[in-house]
């Protein structure tokens, strides 16, 4: 019989995610969300100024639990978009 193991997470496993705040989020729930980010093995590769938006990098088995926080308005996965001719 052979004994399975689990993989430890590398970079690999990690994806891109866009994740939007709702617009009335005020900086101590700015700054927790910052730290759950950090606490699930992700990193904030960019924050965008004129949205509370961020583009977010983080073990995908995680990004659901980034989308329960009552604070975020949404969490996409960042992916190539192409647009189909008419």
């Amino acid at each position: 019989m052979t004994e399975t193991t689990k993989k430890p997470e590398t970079t690999e496993d990690k994806k891109t995610f866009i994740v939007t705040l709702k617009e009335q989020t005020a900086a101590p729930a700015v700054a927790k969300f910052k730290n759950a980010v950090a606490a699930l093995g992700g990193s904030i590769e960019h924050e965008y100024s004129l949205i509370k938006g961020y583009v977010v990098k983080l073990p995908s088995i995680h990004a659901e639990k980034l989308n329960k926080d009552e604070n975020v308005a949404s969490v996409e996965e960042d992916k190539e978009v192409k647009a189909n001719s008419v």
